[in-house]
Protein backbone atom coordinates (compact mmCIF):
# COMPACT_ATOMS: atom_id res chain seq x y z
CA UNK A 1 0.00 0.00 0.00
CA UNK A 2 2.76 2.63 0.51
CA UNK A 3 4.32 1.64 -2.54
CA UNK A 4 1.23 2.40 -4.87
CA UNK A 5 1.00 6.04 -2.52
CA UNK A 6 4.47 6.72 -3.43
CA UNK A 7 3.85 5.85 -6.90
CA UNK A 8 0.67 8.15 -7.48
CA UNK A 9 2.42 10.68 -6.19
CA UNK A 10 5.35 10.70 -7.95
CA UNK A 11 3.20 10.44 -10.87
CA UNK A 12 1.02 13.72 -10.23
CA UNK A 13 3.87 15.61 -9.28
CA UNK A 14 5.46 14.66 -12.95
CA UNK A 15 2.29 15.94 -14.21
CA UNK A 16 2.69 18.88 -12.95
CA UNK A 17 6.33 19.67 -13.36
CA UNK A 18 5.48 18.69 -17.31
CA UNK A 19 2.45 20.62 -17.01
CA UNK A 20 4.47 23.85 -16.18
CA UNK A 21 6.98 23.19 -18.45
CA UNK A 22 4.44 23.45 -21.01
CA UNK A 23 3.17 26.50 -20.20
CA UNK A 24 6.98 28.19 -20.06
CA UNK A 25 7.41 27.05 -24.17
CA UNK A 26 4.46 29.19 -24.79
CA UNK A 27 4.48 30.56 -28.45
CA UNK A 28 3.80 34.46 -28.84
CA UNK A 29 3.27 35.58 -32.51
CA UNK A 30 3.92 39.28 -33.32
CA UNK A 31 2.12 40.46 -36.56
CA UNK A 32 4.08 43.42 -38.44
CA UNK A 33 1.62 46.53 -39.59
CA UNK A 34 1.82 46.33 -43.39
CA UNK A 35 3.61 48.33 -45.06
CA UNK A 36 2.00 51.53 -47.39
CA UNK A 37 2.95 53.03 -50.30
CA UNK A 38 5.27 55.30 -49.47
CA UNK A 39 4.82 59.25 -49.29
CA UNK A 40 4.36 61.23 -52.60
CA UNK A 41 7.31 63.76 -53.29
CA UNK A 42 6.52 67.30 -52.89
CA UNK A 43 6.57 69.06 -55.81
CA UNK A 44 8.39 72.61 -56.07
CA UNK A 45 7.34 74.85 -58.94
CA UNK A 46 9.84 77.56 -59.78
CA UNK A 47 8.66 80.37 -61.95
CA UNK A 48 9.99 80.97 -65.43
CA UNK A 49 8.29 84.04 -66.41
CA UNK A 50 9.15 86.30 -63.89
CA UNK A 51 8.06 89.98 -65.36
CA UNK A 52 12.01 91.66 -65.72
CA UNK A 53 12.53 95.32 -64.28
CA UNK A 54 10.93 98.46 -65.84
CA UNK A 55 13.07 99.05 -68.93
CA UNK A 56 15.01 95.95 -68.83
CA UNK A 57 15.84 94.54 -72.64
CA UNK A 58 13.83 91.66 -73.59
CA UNK A 59 15.75 88.50 -73.11
CA UNK A 60 16.00 85.79 -76.10
CA UNK A 61 18.18 87.64 -78.93
CA UNK A 62 15.43 90.76 -79.04
CA UNK A 63 16.69 93.44 -81.29
CA UNK A 64 16.61 96.91 -80.67
CA UNK A 65 18.01 97.96 -84.28
CA UNK A 66 15.38 99.46 -86.36
CA UNK A 67 17.80 100.65 -89.08
CA UNK A 68 16.70 97.31 -91.44
CA UNK A 69 19.11 96.75 -94.04
CA UNK A 70 19.53 98.86 -97.27
CA UNK A 71 18.62 97.90 -100.73
CA UNK A 72 20.71 98.44 -103.88
CA UNK A 73 19.04 102.06 -104.15
CA UNK A 74 19.88 103.16 -100.95
CA UNK A 75 16.00 102.47 -99.63
CA UNK A 76 16.01 100.89 -96.03
CA UNK A 77 14.33 97.46 -95.99
CA UNK A 78 12.81 95.78 -93.26
CA UNK A 79 12.73 99.14 -91.27
CA UNK A 80 10.31 99.01 -87.91
CA UNK A 81 7.66 101.22 -87.83
CA UNK A 82 8.84 105.13 -87.28
CA UNK A 83 7.50 108.24 -85.19
CA UNK A 84 7.72 111.72 -87.54
CA UNK A 85 7.65 113.40 -84.44
CA UNK A 86 9.56 112.59 -80.83
CA UNK A 87 7.06 111.82 -78.55
CA UNK A 88 8.88 112.00 -75.10
CA UNK A 89 9.18 114.96 -73.09
CA UNK A 90 13.20 115.37 -74.17
CA UNK A 91 14.78 116.51 -77.22
CA UNK A 92 13.15 117.94 -80.34
CA UNK A 93 14.13 119.15 -83.77
CA UNK A 94 12.94 121.07 -86.86
CA UNK A 95 13.54 119.12 -89.71
CA UNK A 96 14.23 120.18 -93.58
CA UNK A 97 11.55 121.26 -95.39
CA UNK A 98 12.39 118.43 -98.53
CA UNK A 99 12.88 115.55 -95.93
CA UNK A 100 8.78 113.88 -95.87
CA UNK A 101 7.81 112.54 -92.31
CA UNK A 102 7.28 109.27 -92.49
CA UNK A 103 3.68 107.61 -89.94
CA UNK A 104 4.23 107.69 -86.28
CA UNK A 105 5.75 104.07 -84.82
CA UNK A 106 6.80 102.53 -81.29
CA UNK A 107 10.21 102.17 -81.81
CA UNK A 108 11.58 105.51 -83.65
CA UNK A 109 11.50 109.22 -82.02
CA UNK A 110 11.53 110.41 -85.72
CA UNK A 111 11.88 109.16 -89.30
CA UNK A 112 12.25 110.85 -92.50
CA UNK A 113 12.37 109.62 -95.99
CA UNK A 114 15.01 112.15 -98.40
CA UNK A 115 14.39 111.42 -102.15
CA UNK A 116 17.26 112.33 -104.09
CA UNK A 117 17.57 112.37 -108.12
CA UNK A 118 16.71 109.15 -110.23
CA UNK A 119 14.35 107.79 -107.84
CA UNK A 120 17.28 107.17 -105.19
CA UNK A 121 15.94 107.26 -101.31
CA UNK A 122 17.48 108.02 -98.38
CA UNK A 123 16.46 107.16 -94.68
CA UNK A 124 16.77 109.42 -91.91
CA UNK A 125 15.92 107.83 -88.21
CA UNK A 126 15.91 108.53 -85.03
CA UNK A 127 16.11 106.11 -81.73
CA UNK A 128 16.62 106.47 -77.96
CA UNK A 129 18.04 104.39 -75.63
CA UNK A 130 18.78 104.19 -71.99
CA UNK A 131 22.18 104.70 -71.05
CA UNK A 132 25.47 105.01 -72.96
CA UNK A 133 24.08 101.66 -75.43
CA UNK A 134 28.07 100.60 -75.31
CA UNK A 135 29.68 103.80 -75.59
CA UNK A 136 30.77 106.13 -78.14
CA UNK A 137 33.33 103.70 -79.61
CA UNK A 138 31.48 101.06 -79.85
CA UNK A 139 28.61 102.85 -81.45
CA UNK A 140 30.56 103.96 -84.62
CA UNK A 141 31.76 100.50 -85.29
CA UNK A 142 28.38 99.39 -84.95
CA UNK A 143 27.63 102.14 -87.55
CA UNK A 144 30.75 101.15 -89.80
CA UNK A 145 29.68 97.49 -89.91
CA UNK A 146 26.01 98.44 -91.36
CA UNK A 147 27.68 100.11 -94.23
CA UNK A 148 30.13 96.78 -94.50
CA UNK A 149 32.80 98.44 -92.92
CA UNK A 150 35.44 97.02 -90.65
CA UNK A 151 35.45 97.99 -86.93
CA UNK A 152 38.77 100.57 -85.89
CA UNK A 153 40.52 101.18 -82.55
CA UNK A 154 39.68 103.97 -80.31
CA UNK A 155 41.92 106.05 -81.74
CA UNK A 156 40.56 106.36 -85.15
CA UNK A 157 37.33 106.46 -83.76
CA UNK A 158 38.44 109.72 -82.12
CA UNK A 159 40.02 110.81 -85.38
CA UNK A 160 37.06 110.35 -87.23
CA UNK A 161 34.51 112.19 -85.03
CA UNK A 162 33.32 116.25 -85.12
CA UNK A 163 32.18 117.31 -81.46
CA UNK A 164 30.12 119.99 -81.69
CA UNK A 165 28.19 121.69 -78.54
CA UNK A 166 25.12 123.69 -79.36
CA UNK A 167 21.96 124.27 -77.34
CA UNK A 168 23.44 123.10 -74.16
CA UNK A 169 23.95 119.74 -75.68
CA UNK A 170 27.09 117.90 -76.89
CA UNK A 171 26.61 116.20 -80.50
CA UNK A 172 29.20 113.72 -81.71
CA UNK A 173 29.30 113.61 -85.67
CA UNK A 174 30.14 111.59 -87.89
CA UNK A 175 30.33 110.86 -91.77
CA UNK A 176 31.36 107.78 -93.12
CA UNK A 177 30.62 105.56 -96.72
CA UNK A 178 30.80 101.78 -96.99
CA UNK A 179 32.53 99.88 -99.98
CA UNK A 180 29.08 99.13 -101.02
CA UNK A 181 28.56 102.85 -102.22
CA UNK A 182 26.66 103.81 -99.23
CA UNK A 183 27.43 106.99 -96.87
CA UNK A 184 26.04 107.10 -93.43
CA UNK A 185 25.85 110.70 -92.15
CA UNK A 186 24.94 110.29 -88.13
CA UNK A 187 24.79 112.35 -84.84
CA UNK A 188 25.33 110.81 -80.96
CA UNK A 189 23.57 112.82 -78.63
CA UNK A 190 23.40 111.89 -74.69
CA UNK A 191 21.07 113.53 -72.79
CA UNK A 192 18.67 112.59 -69.79
CA UNK A 193 20.64 109.42 -69.26
CA UNK A 194 19.63 108.43 -72.65
CA UNK A 195 21.95 107.98 -76.02
CA UNK A 196 20.18 109.57 -78.81
CA UNK A 197 20.56 108.44 -82.27
CA UNK A 198 20.45 110.74 -85.73
CA UNK A 199 21.20 108.93 -88.86
CA UNK A 200 20.89 109.37 -92.54
CA UNK A 201 21.54 106.65 -94.76
CA UNK A 202 21.39 105.86 -98.93
CA UNK A 203 23.17 106.45 -102.05
CA UNK A 204 26.44 108.30 -101.71
CA UNK A 205 25.68 111.02 -103.99
CA UNK A 206 22.39 111.74 -102.35
CA UNK A 207 23.61 111.97 -98.69
CA UNK A 208 26.91 114.11 -100.09
CA UNK A 209 24.26 116.51 -101.24
CA UNK A 210 21.97 116.53 -97.88
CA UNK A 211 25.49 117.02 -96.00
CA UNK A 212 24.65 120.41 -95.49
CA UNK A 213 21.53 120.15 -94.75
CA UNK A 214 21.75 117.43 -92.33
CA UNK A 215 24.35 119.89 -90.20
CA UNK A 216 21.99 122.16 -90.17
CA UNK A 217 19.21 119.80 -88.84
CA UNK A 218 21.76 118.55 -85.64
CA UNK A 219 21.91 122.77 -84.68
CA UNK A 220 18.28 122.60 -84.29
CA UNK A 221 18.00 119.68 -81.66
CA UNK A 222 17.28 120.91 -78.33
CA UNK A 223 15.75 120.18 -75.36
CA UNK A 224 12.31 120.42 -74.91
Amino acid sequence: MSFLRFSTQTLVVSLLLISSGCSDREIVVYRAPKEGPPPAAQKTTVSSTDPLPSGHPPIGGGSTNSGGSIAPDGSVMGALPDAAISNTNALTWTAPAQWQAKAPGSVRKGSYTVNGEGGTVGDLGITAFPGDTGGLHANINRWRSQIGLNPIGNAEVEASIEHIDANDLHIDFTDMVGPNGIRLLGAIVPHGGETWFFKLTGPDALVSKERAAFREFMLTIKVR
